[in-house]
């Protein structure tokens, strides 16, 4: 990580991925900086969480054990908009293929990353989500 820290205070995130020490790893990272994270390591896990929690952001890897990342995404949107919302989405995935990547764009993510994670550029991706939906 750079020595520039971001302040994430207040923001919630949930984060959808089936391989334990990227849950960790982003937990870490986030909390770090003041942000509330739920992680999910199937999308069954994940639905059931937005039953209580209303994340301002979702972080979900595209090949889940139970669901693909972009069903899931558009069930968790279908949710959001009954709520009046709309949660930005980045696809963090270790498949670099040129269909996933369109098929993940499609489906309604709003950015697409490959792993391995690159901290310094998530952590920035992230700010700028979050300035698009407070300014929009």
């Amino acid at each position: 990580m750079s020595n520039q820290s971001m302040s994430f205070k207040g923001l919630r995130l949930l984060v959808v991925d089936d391989d334990r020490d990227t849950r960790t790893l982003l937990t870490f990272l986030f909390e770090l900086e003041g942000a509330e994270i739920i992680t999910a390591a199937s999308a069954g896990d994940a639905i059931e969480i937005m039953s209580f929690f209303k994340p301002d952001i979702l972080i979900s890897d595209i090949y889940l054990p139970d669901e693909n990342g972009c069903s899931l995404l558009i069930k968790l949107r279908n949710l959001e908009a009954k709520r009046g919302r709309k949660i930005p989405a980045i696809a963090l995935t270790a498949s670099a293929f040129d269909e996933d990547r369109n098929r993940a764009l499609l489906a309604g993510y709003d950015i697409y990353r490959c792993k391995p994670i690159d901290l310094d550029d998530l952590s920035s991706t992230v700010a700028s989500l979050v300035m698009l939906e407070e300014y929009a």
